[in-house]
């Protein structure tokens, strides 16, 4: 039949072979594994909502004060064009900038082998600790009814606990000279930018990871007490309310541009001005707003500092010591080369006192 010769397979077009082969699918499927690592790993500010949000701001900040606004590697404000005002090139050429990589991607590494561990223990342990006590003073309870308004109070006290804790460890760490040798890693950065927030040494990682957990640990404990396992922050676009606030200005923090807050509001909420002082090592900056927030701790405790507009912040840990800390090798040995100054000349009064 003329119908079956058609369809007979010395009369069918042959398809084209495909042009992926072996090679193409080991990279395809590499891709596919790796790539997902890699987007977990970028940091919250380089990831694109947050650039988009910054650039975003920044421009505004640019157009409204006519080009300035924007601090150099100096600290000095000056006048810029939009491009030289956002990406300054004396900033991210900077030898600080590419330190800020370097740290990074150290912290990274080794982070797998603490940071399960610490989130997985500590905050589930100071939680159950905190309703076991609760449950100790008050006894059985009937459970509270879950509503918006309690997860938008279990979001703030959630805020306000991390963030006492980590002015309390903040604090510590400037204040005593054994953990400043870790945290002086972090303020050796002699320019800002978005990556600067992740400049730490690999020692710092578990210490801010155990201060996190266990703040996350207490609010958890007391809202799990009153509410059992129903209650959960409050949210916008599926991101904790509070959280997604402070990530409207938080990569300010660690950006050249400046964000002011107006003074009033300056007093309850930590402006990414503010953090420029922090970073200053003028002796008038020095150990000033060391909350991650707001600005009630540090009101509390006599470090508040509220900066004028423009004013002068020289970044790093200061000329006499920043030469120790300025590449990469010195920010990773540091601690370690200063504690054992610490422990020689610990030794050296006591053989003198002998």
């Amino acid at each position: 039949m003329a119908e079956t010769a058609a369809m007979t397979p010395e009369n069918t077009m042959a398809e084209p072979p495909s042009a992926v082969g072996p090679l193409n699918d080991i990279l395809n499927a590499m891709t596919d594994a790796v790539w997902p690592v890699v987007l977990e790993n970028i940091p919250r500010d380089l990831q694109w909502p947050t650039l988009s949000v910054t650039v975003c701001l920044a421009t505004i900040i640019w157009l409204v004060r006519g080009g300035h606004g924007a601090k150099g590697a100096d600290g000095r404000e000056r006048a810029a064009g939009l491009l030289q005002f956002l990406l300054p090139k004396d900033i991210y050429s900077h030898v600080s900038a590419r330190v800020d990589i370097g740290l990074w991607v150290l912290e990274r590494m080794l982070r797998p082998i603490w940071a399960v561990g610490l989130l997985a223990t500590v905050g589930p342990a100071v939680e159950s600790a905190v309703m076991g006590g609760l449950g100790g003073v008050l006894g059985d309870i009937q459970l509270l009814q879950v509503n918006y308004g309690w997860m938008l109070l279990y979001s703030l006290v959630t805020l306000l606990c991390y963030d006492f804790v980590f002015y309390g460890i903040h604090y510590t760490m400037h204040k005593v000279p054994a953990l400043w040798v870790i945290h002086k890693v972090h303020h050796s950065a002699e320019v800002l930018t978005p990556l600067t927030r992740s400049r730490e040494h690999f020692i710092a990682g578990p210490i801010w990871a155990t201060g996190a957990a266990l703040s996350y640990g207490v609010a958890g404990g007391i809202f799990g007490f009153f509410f059992g396992a129903g209650m959960t922050q409050a949210t916008l676009f599926n991101v904790g309310f509070f959280a997604l606030l402070f990530g409207f200005n938080g990569s300010f923090r660690h950006y050249h541009v400046q964000f002011h807050y107006p003074r009033w509001l300056s007093e309850w909420l930590q402006s990414p001005a503010m953090h420029h002082i922090h970073h200053s090592y003028l002796p008038q900056h020095w150990d000033t707003n060391m909350a991650a927030i707001t600005s009630i701790w540090d009101r509390m405790f006599g470090t508040l500092y509220i900066p004028e507009k423009d004013e002068y912040t020289p970044w790093g840990i200061g000329p006499e010591t920043q030469d120790q800390y300025r590449s990469f090798w010195q920010n990773t040995v540091g601690p370690f080369r200063d504690w054992s100054s610490m422990i020689r000349s610990r030794n050296a009064k006591v053989g003198a006192a002998e």
